[in-house]
């Protein structure tokens, strides 16, 4: 797989390279308080979007970029 290069341009906004371990932190944080509020009746769930905010983890998203060159889509 030396020789692979992208065939969509699409690309991180910033130079983070993962966002596994935001996401891990954000995925047990909604299971402890879905965990809390089972224990208690009358007690309304939450969602991934109430509990983090994606937007202050390392990547604020991707964005297709058509001016690549051929050398910039094989990294």
């Amino acid at each position: 797989m030396s020789r692979s290069k992208r065939k969509t341009p699409i690309l991180p906004n910033c130079t983070a390279t993962s966002e596994k371990s935001e996401k891990q932190k954000a995925n047990r944080k909604l299971r402890r308080i879905v965990k809390e509020k089972l224990a208690v009746p009358d007690g309304e769930l939450p969602q991934k979007k109430e509990i983090s905010d994606i937007w202050n983890w390392g990547k604020d998203g991707k964005s297709y970029r058509a001016d690549l060159t051929n050398i910039e889509k094989t990294k």
